[in-house]
């Protein structure tokens, strides 16, 4: 727990620092609003989910551990892309390139919260859904709540967040950054697929029912 709570911290220094330092000021509510929201939704749910279920929460951490090529060069560009994405967003509007209403960026805040809560929720209806890609013994295919509508909800909920960030921070040329962040997600999930397809038992057949991967009626 105290582990957490130190990474936890650091985390929000270093994200606090990634948009106040490029913005060159305090006076920046924006910022401080996305940085509220952000904490809130991240520690919350966590805080949550380490009580009803510790291992999956374990499970969450693992983003990043991958084994697989694809899967390594499609983390190295997520990962990079969203601090990148928030300094240009930041630029964008310390000097004025595009112009954002107070009301979408809080409709931003707004995408950024329900992004990071409904990931946690994912993993509630999915205690296997994990940060890396794996098939672990005993992990069974899940059919019902968001993996009905999606085969990758987890994806699809943090892509939320990832299209509110720069509009939360009064951005609208941060969201050029959708574009690798997609094909990094298209390329990880096909990957993903061609591994459950093979080693989770049932996983063909669930993909037959449920059409959509990651955008409902889309893709």
């Amino acid at each position: 727990m105290i582990k957490d709570v130190v990474r936890s911290l650091v985390g929000f220094v270093v994200l606090g620092a990634l948009v106040f330092l490029p913005a060159w000021t305090f006076d920046y509510w924006q910022a401080w609003v996305f940085l509220a929201v952000f904490a809130l939704s991240a520690a919350i749910p966590s805080f949550h989910l380490a009580r009803a279920d510790p291992a999956a929460l374990e499970r969450r951490k693992r983003a990043g551990r991958e084994s697989r090529p694809a899967q390594r060069i499609a983390v190295a560009v997520l990962f990079s892309c969203f601090p990148v994405m928030l300094v240009l967003s930041v630029l964008d509007h310390r000097f004025g390139w595009s112009a954002v209403p107070a009301a979408v960026a809080l409709l931003g805040d707004v995408l950024v919260a329900a992004g990071m809560v409904l990931t946690v929720l994912v993993v509630l209806q999915n205690r296997f859904a994990a940060g890396n890609i794996a098939v672990e013994p005993g992990q069974q295919v899940v059919s019902t709540g968001m993996y009905g509508v999606v085969r990758h909800p987890m994806y699809s909920t943090a892509l939320l967040a990832v299209v509110g960030s720069p509009l939360a921070l009064g951005s609208l040329w941060g969201l050029v950054f959708l574009v690798p962040v997609v094909v990094a997600l298209v390329v990880r999930i096909r990957d993903e697929e061609a591994l459950l397809a093979q080693e989770l038992d049932g996983y063909r057949e669930y993909a037959r029912t449920t059409r959509y991967r990651l955008v409902p009626g889309i893709w």
